[in-house]
């Protein structure tokens, strides 16, 4: 098997020099090779700079959309028609300096990376750590990678500045959107931030910044106040088009932009790697939103002993897209919309692919209709016109039903993972595979453990369960039930989801219920602990049926 070490390509070892070139000049030599092949990465550090990077116009689900200012994605490391490939770095380090996609796979099959570790030098975040508090004032430091100056009353954040002299990125006070970290417990919530509210005067000191204001304030000695922007515009790894990607071994510090998003492809492995921020670097956050959000990925998905730690959103996010009947030209034609802003522009379906129409008020399993795309035709990044192979019911109206690609739909494992320092959920997972979620523990969640939805009136993020099985799992300290079944659903008219089995799982602190469910038929909850003293409104259930419950 071939070996194309990016070393021989001219990458620096050392890190003292941007080594993007050699690795996007390796990576092509390695995906049009013709046979099956390796990437090394030999050991040490290396700076990767967004200036020689390759690039790809590119829509990913759950970003930025249709929006053309974002279409071109930088990318750290492409591979692109390949077959049969390892990436291999064990004790490599890769530094991404700037706005990129750390890795991609696009159009390829049976791709494997493995081994080294990917953090960003200077990440488009400010963690500020309230170091003292007076009665009108706080003092608050940023970690070093942090560019800022005081502009009156005002913080001014740059990032990193490139060849040209210009920053990567800037900001100002408490960005976009704010989550509150504490170091002594490792919680992490969704919350207001104070920090630029009635602001009197800003006075640098030290390295540090000396907040004062108009009144009194609250003491918030010692939390992190982690801020950043809220365009998405690059996935931090990306997986499209393909079959047979497996990462493995990984030590993730940090992914800008979102975490590992992947869309229209099947069989995915992600096992054995550490999703965490580097201590060393004085941040906490490691996800920039989702560490791992499938969009319309088919065959086996398998999860397993990963650390999930720090993100700014849900640590799995596993769903489809529900995409709204715009328009009902005939009985075989319909032209479908993305509705949510952050998702649109790529193809849902291919010819071929098996479709399932869902009314959007009631989701209702009873109701659904399939059928076989024989053409989709992109009419602008947002609509498309699909032709299927048997007539629709006449039910089928404009704007009130939607459309998931069931072709695109996996049996999921989720096994022998950590959650901690999550603000969201642990796992949202809306697919109707054969689906386990086993052996996890999930440590003081911001709200859900596990949430299964389905939505075809806000996230769009389709669909329904039909298998899954939570078993052997701890749910530490969450104040929100352990196990969310909430579909979108505004009329009952059947079941939205089935066979949900909660069973043989530990809830320790949590708070009451620990299941709680709507619109299921076979729901059982069994066998959990605690065995003894087990609380009145355990499990909570609304338009459910043909449920059996047991501690």
């Amino acid at each position: 098997m071939p070996a194309f070490d990016v070393v021989d390509y001219g990458a620096d070892p050392t890190g003292q020099r941007d080594s993007a070139a050699a690795f996007a000049e390796a990576f092509r030599a390695a995906c049009g090779s013709g046979r099956r092949s390796e990437v090394l990465l030999p050991a040490g550090t290396y700076a990767l700079y967004p200036e020689h990077a390759q690039r790809r116009d590119l829509y990913v689900s759950n970003t930025v959309g249709a929006d053309p200012r974002h279409r071109t994605k930088t990318i750290a490391m492409l591979v692109e028609g390949a077959r049969d490939l390892v990436v291999r770095g064990p004790e490599a380090k890769l530094v991404l300096h700037g706005r990129q996609t750390a890795l991609a796979v696009i159009g390829s099959q049976n791709v494997r990376w493995s081994g080294f570790s990917v953090d960003y030098h200077a990440p488009s975040l400010v963690e500020a750590r309230v170091v003292a508090v007076g009665r009108d004032w706080r003092r608050i430091a940023v970690p070093a990678d942090v560019t800022w100056r005081v502009d009156g009353t005002h913080v001014v954040w740059e990032g990193e500045r490139g060849p040209d002299g210009e920053p990567y990125w800037t900001g100002r006070d408490g960005l976009d959107y704010t989550q509150v970290h504490d170091p002594r417990t490792g919680r992490v919530r969704r919350a207001d931030n104070p920090l630029f509210a009635g602001v009197r005067g800003i006075t640098p000191q030290d390295g540090q910044i000396v907040i004062e204001y108009d009144g009194p304030i609250a003491d918030d000695t010692g939390l992190v106040y982690q801020m950043r922007p809220t365009v998405r515009d690059h996935p931090g790894m990306f997986v499209v088009e393909s079959s047979g990607v497996t990462l493995e071994h990984l030590r993730v510090h940090y992914l800008h932009g979102f975490g590992i998003l992947s869309q229209l492809s099947r069989d995915l492995v992600v096992r054995d790697s550490r999703f965490q921020a580097d201590p060393a670097t004085g941040r906490h956050t490691a996800s920039y939103a989702d560490f791992v959000n499938l969009s319309g990925v088919g065959g086996q998905v398998r999860i397993e002993r990963c650390l999930f730690e720090g993100a700014h959103d849900d640590a799995i996010n596993i769903h489809g897209t529900y995409l709204v009947v715009a328009e009902r030209r005939d009985d075989r034609t319909v032209v479908l919309s993305y509705r949510h802003p952050e998702t649109a522009g790529f193809p849902a379906f291919h010819a071929g692919d098996e479709v399932e129409f869902v009314e959007r008020a009631s989701l209702a399993a009873d109701t659904a209709f399939q059928a076989r795309v024989v053409s989709v035709t992109a009419d602008d990044p947002v609509t498309m016109t699909v032709t299927l192979d048997r007539p629709l019911p006449d039910a089928v109206v404009a704007e009130g039903w939607a459309a998931e690609n069931v072709t695109y739909t996996a049996d999921v494992r989720i096994a022998g993972n950590v959650f901690a320092g999550i603000p969201t959920r642990g796992v949202l997972l809306t697919t109707r595979g054969r689906c386990v979620v086993e052996a996890n523990t999930f440590d003081d969640m911001g709200m859900a453990g596990l949430f299964v939805s389905g939505d075809a009136n806000e996230w769009y993020e389709s669909g329904p369960v039909r298998d899954l099985t939570v078993r052997d799992n701890a749910f530490l300290g969450l104040t929100a039930p352990a196990v969310l079944v909430e579909p979108t659903n505004t009329v009952t008219d059947g079941p939205v989801h089935r066979g949900i089995t909660v069973e043989r799982n530990r809830f320790v602190g949590c708070a009451t219920p620990f299941v709680s469910a709507k619109g299921v038929a076979g729901l059982t909850v069994v066998a959990n602990e605690p065995r003894v003293g087990w609380p009145a409104g355990a499990v909570h259930t609304v338009a459910c049926r043909d449920v059996v419950v047991s501690p």
